[in-house]
């Protein structure tokens, strides 16, 4: 008679594993790879992000076309801030603006004014973030050979105009609030350039005001980039 204890560790044996640490599930390995689309179609989106910008730039530069922008008055010592040089247009100010045709078609939203504030007679404004387009007139005749002259802005619209007059160019911006942007307004310079600018900046402006132009590329979607700043008759490409 065999009297031996039965093998309670033999595989066929039905009594269930009561260890308190049972094996976890594992997934086999193929489940664990993942299709290789998964990472190269998000690092691909990325990739095209991040070039849109500098090729945007490109387009506009190779197809746009060449207009010359009248800065507004800056103060010299504030000019250059470090590396860069922050500027401003004449079309930049809505109070120049306003006085063409097409400003009163723009979205308005009312101007709240604090308690004890005097509000302005006009209590509605552009609704900021607009986007709209300034549409610029090249000078009829050169007056200086040596220096280009500044196009004149001529009426403001909302949409794109087609078929403008080849004398004419929209250019498109945003209302901030207070004055338009057109993405201009931020230059970097060399830095063995960087105090001659400053240097004639203030020495034109003793003797007058708008004494700056900024030369850009103009493409038929309104998009600008900067080619070169004129500092009377001296020129400094971007």
């Amino acid at each position: 008679m065999n009297t031996e204890n039965p093998d309670l560790t033999h595989p066929s044996s039905d009594i269930p594993d009561t260890s308190p640490n049972p094996p976890s599930f594992t997934l086999p390995p193929a489940a664990k790879r993942l299709p290789a689309w998964r990472l190269w179609v998000p690092l691909l989106l990325q990739i095209g992000l991040i070039a849109a910008v500098p090729a945007t730039a490109v387009y506009t530069f190779i197809t746009g076309k060449t207009v010359v922008l009248q800065t507004a008055p800056v103060d010299p010592y504030d000019f250059l801030r470090g590396y860069y040089q922050v500027l401003s247009y004449d079309i930049s100010a809505s109070t120049n603006l306003q006085k063409l045709p097409g400003w009163k078609d723009l979205p308005r939203e009312k101007i709240y004014c604090s308690p004890g504030v005097v509000c302005p007679q006009n209590t509605q404004s552009v609704k900021a973030k607009t986007s709209f387009y300034v549409i610029l007139e090249a000078p009829k005749a050169a007056t200086n050979p040596g220096r280009p002259q500044a196009w004149k802005p001529v009426r403001v619209s909302l949409e794109n105009p087609a078929n403008l007059p080849a004398n004419q160019i929209a250019i498109k911006g945003k209302y901030n609030g207070w004055q338009m942007e057109y993405g201009l307004e931020t230059y970097y310079m060399p830095e063995d350039e960087r105090e001659k600018v400053n240097q004639d900046i203030s020495e034109a402006q003793r003797k007058q005001r708008q004494s700056f132009l900024v030369e850009v590329k103009v493409d038929k979607t309104g998009h600008a980039v900067p080619v070169s700043l004129w500092v009377r008759d001296r020129n400094y490409r971007f």
